[in-house]
């Protein structure tokens, strides 16, 4: 699994270098624009040490930021499953929510927050919890009769019981959704560096931007690329696991 996570990255990567030097030559840039592959190659061995620790920096805040929007999406799902007012209250709430740009929300983050750690972990958790929720809302809200109807009539039922059943039923699900959601974590940790804060390889994509340096922004790409599938690649292997933990055993 991970070696295919590595080389179909690797294949997309220079797939799009060799588009981008394409482009060069069919418009006949200069490598002040697009660089050449050789400065593309001393560009990568003179940063690489830097942008690495950069890009796990990075990474570091997108998986707590992450965790942070899983737990967010599953208080939100367990309340906004009921039926009752506070679930409507509850679903309605977090739809708004999300309707505001994260670009118009994050200057009041960072004037509150600053530019640290904190502001970081909420803008990336806001990025990647609203597919969550919805799948959350979705397999949290469909009962699972067979099961649960045999629970209520015995009068054994719970909130705790009923969350469990369903999330069981529905654990590839769930599984699916939390791997997907880990490329939106990686993105809110990049944009919400990008903005305004001073660490992260998206603060030094910002600098290469500024400084008009292509060579850099497509290494850090290079990076960011390598260690976003290896993430992936944990979690679909952890997920994996959980499912084997909870498959019922054939005859039992």
């Amino acid at each position: 699994m991970l070696h295919r996570r590595i080389y179909q990255f690797l294949v997309v990567y220079f797939l799009g270098l060799v588009f981008l030097f394409l482009v060069k030559h069919l418009l006949h840039l200069s490598d002040y624009v697009v660089p050449s592959f050789r400065e593309l190659w001393q560009t990568g061995h003179s940063v690489f040490a830097r942008y690495l620790l950069a890009v796990l920096d990075t990474l570091a805040v997108a998986i707590v930021g992450h965790i942070l929007s899983i737990f967010m999406a599953t208080v939100v799902g367990i309340i906004g499953r009921l039926t009752t007012w506070l679930g409507s209250f509850i679903r309605v709430a977090a739809y708004n929510i999300q309707a505001y740009p994260i670009v118009a929300v994050a200057p009041i983050i960072f004037i509150l927050l600053g530019d640290g750690l904190s502001s970081r972990l909420l803008i990336t958790a806001m990025i990647c919890y609203f597919p969550l929720l919805l799948s959350f809302l979705g397999i949290l809200s469909e009962p699972v009769v067979p099961i649960e109807h045999f629970y209520v009539a015995t009068k054994r039922t719970s909130w705790r019981l009923e969350v469990k059943i369903r999330a069981f039923e529905s654990i590839g699900k769930l599984t699916t959704v939390i791997v997907g959601s880990a490329t939106l974590a990686m993105v809110g940790t990049i944009v919400a560096e990008f903005i305004a804060a001073d660490a992260g390889i998206g603060y030094s994509i910002r600098i290469a931007l500024y400084q008009s340096d292509l060579a850099k922004i497509l290494v850090a790409l290079f990076l960011i690329g390598i260690c976003t599938s290896l993430y992936l690649a944990l979690l679909e292997w952890m997920g994996r696991l959980v499912q084997k933990k909870w498959e019922i055993p054939s005859g039992g």
